[in-house]
């Protein structure tokens, strides 16, 4: 089994700053893609960002030169750096990873439970 965790999400004021980590532990053999979503009250879950095992980035229109994606490989952990937030960016936010378990498994996706961010003044 594999677990995802996130952490630091909370209340900000338009413009602030915050940092999001999912740390993904358990049964991992490699971690392709990892990626962040958000769903706000009455919406659909969105795609934010999403970063490749080498690297390669992609972005969500609404959150381009605002948010930052980054992993760290050896620490199995993604990173989301949010800045500039506006009040629509509020929503819960979730990472998920595409995970293969043992050599020769499949891959599955798992999700984390999510984290609160609130841009409010």
């Amino acid at each position: 089994q594999v677990q995802l965790v996130e952490s630091g999400g909370g209340l900000v004021q338009p413009g602030g700053s915050l940092r999001l980590s999912c740390a993904a532990s358990g049964s991992i053999f490699e971690i392709y893609a990892m990626s962040w979503y958000r769903q706000a009250p009455g919406k659909q879950r969105e795609l934010v960002a999403t970063i490749t095992s080498g690297g390669s980035t992609n972005y969500a229109d609404s959150v381009k030169d605002r948010f930052t994606i980054s992993r760290d490989n050896a620490k199995n952990t993604v990173y989301l750096q949010l800045n500039s937030l506006k009040p629509e960016d509020t929503a819960v936010y979730y990472c998920n990873a595409i995970v293969k378990t043992t050599r020769w498994g499949i891959s599955r996706i798992y999700w984390g439970q999510g984290t609160q961010v609130t841009v409010s003044s």
